[in-house]
């Protein structure tokens, strides 16, 4: 038997991968890691590769008092590659080493995913807006921040089996 691939990458997930069951259907073998805070950064949904909906966004920030929470999950190199295919993979997102802040106050370097191009603020897809929502919650997120998420506007998907499948992830 072959020993577990070591977990040597800090992934900081700020999306739609927040929600576990969300990172987790794609990664199931990852580990959920601590909250932990960028500094310098706000969240915003203006990925929008596709014309469908917007996708979150880290944008840097004049104003060093601007946080995005997010999580940090421990992944091996296999799960590394099976995440860039979901994130870069042609869809407009690419990867950068960033510090990020645990609750504690402990630095992490880790690995997230911006957009590589500004197409201004785009409304999710609702399904979107829920993963991102649920995983803010799950995670324990200040209410503040909760209900700036709840606070953004979200269209329907017309893809009706799509919107369906992803928000059967959040069914018990």
């Amino acid at each position: 038997m072959e020993p577990l691939a070591k977990k040597s990458i800090s992934y900081f997930a700020f999306g739609s991968n927040l929600s576990s069951k969300r990172l987790l259907q794609r990664l199931p073998d990852a580990e959920l890691g601590s909250v932990a805070i960028l500094r310098g950064h706000r969240l915003c949904f203006r990925k929008n590769i596709r014309g469908e909906s917007g996708k979150c966004d880290i944008a840097l920030s004049d104003n060093p008092q601007d946080l995005v929470y997010g999580i940090v999950y421990l992944l091996n190199e296999s799960e590394k590659r099976i995440l860039d295919g979901y994130e870069t993979g042609g869809f407009g997102y690419l990867d950068k080493s960033v510090e990020v802040f645990t609750l504690a106050g402990d630095a992490l370097q880790a690995v997230t995913y911006y957009a590589a191009t500004d197409h201004g603020m785009q409304p999710p897809f609702h399904w979107y807006k829920q993963h991102v929502l649920q995983g803010a919650i799950e995670q324990g997120f200040p209410g503040s921040y909760i209900d700036a998420i709840a606070a953004v506007t979200s269209v329907e998907d017309t893809d009706r089996a799509r919107s369906k499948r992803e928000m059967a992830i959040h069914q018990p």
